[in-house]
């Protein structure tokens, strides 16, 4: 991936000019907040990450923290990449520079949860990632039904939901390569969100086989809907909720769209 990174610096290099193109190499996300506060002061026109969904979203929260965010793009080089999947944008550096040639400008509203910015997907309680880890349903329901439970409430509806686990989708993909809503997209102002309300092991099992089978909608015990925001609260203090893939912030959650948008050259 290294040999990759280097062969496209050089092809930028050679379209765009010498002294105009910048690679650094990052081993700490503290060292984000220096590169941010660079990009700002120096104006930067385009930042290409080349790592995974985790790194892309802690990079866009330093320069939206600092107020100038660039035109941005992604070449997959991490573990998880489903910003780059769905953009479509390839690991050989050739057929990425022909597809950013074409200048194509894809503005995408990126979601918030209690302040942190998330861009594909955030989750709480059972989701695909803990199905693919399994240690946390293994704790819980070995010998006992799930004993968390959540409530949700959706933009300015009174109403509040009862879930025992919530899916907030932001892109087409998730936990790796699933589709759970039609019609989703990274570029979209709105969340998809599904709540599961049953708790019991059966249930979390049908759950599980619906998601490998990319089957929500219609489902009992499943409620699938659109929102612009969400305020989530649980029945026990600071449930870890997860935003691509990372435990970044807790309960009571407030999620909403971010009213501005991250242009990405794909």
């Amino acid at each position: 991936m290294l040999s990759r990174v280097l062969d496209l610096k050089r092809r930028l290099t050679a379209i765009i000019g010498p002294n105009r193109v910048e690679l650094t190499e990052l081993r700490e996300f503290k060292k984000l907040t220096d590169w941010a506060d660079k990009i700002k002061e120096e104006k930067y026109d385009w930042v290409i990450v080349a790592g995974g969904d985790g790194t892309l979203r802690a990079m866009i929260a330093q320069l939206d923290r600092n107020g100038y965010v660039p035109y941005i793009s992604v070449f997959p080089a991490g573990t998880v990449n489903l910003v780059a999947k769905e953009f479509d944008m390839p690991a050989d550096p050739v057929r990425w520079i022909q597809r950013v040639r074409k200048g194509r400008i894809k503005p995408v509203r990126i979601g918030k949860a209690n302040g942190h910015i998330f861009l594909t997907v955030a989750g709480i309680g059972f989701d695909a990632y803990v199905v693919q880890s399994g240690e946390l349903v293994r704790k819980e329901l070995l010998l006992s039904n799930w004993r968390y439970r959540f409530r949700v409430k959706f933009d300015g509806d009174p109403e509040w939901y009862e879930a025992s686990s919530v899916i907030i989708g932001k892109s087409r993909y998730y936990a790796g390569r699933y589709s759970l809503f039609k019609g989703a997209a990274i570029t979209n102002d709105y969340f998809d969100v599904a709540l599961f309300t049953g708790c019991k092991r059966a249930d979390f099992l049908k759950y599980a086989a619906m998601i490998l089978m990319e089957s929500l909608e219609g489902e009992q015990g499943v409620i699938v809907k659109k929102a612009h925001t969400l305020t989530i609260e649980c029945n026990v203090d600071g449930f870890p909720a997860e935003l691509d893939g990372d435990v970044v912030t807790a309960t009571p959650l407030l999620i909403e769209m971010y009213s501005q948008t991250v242009n990405f050259l794909a």
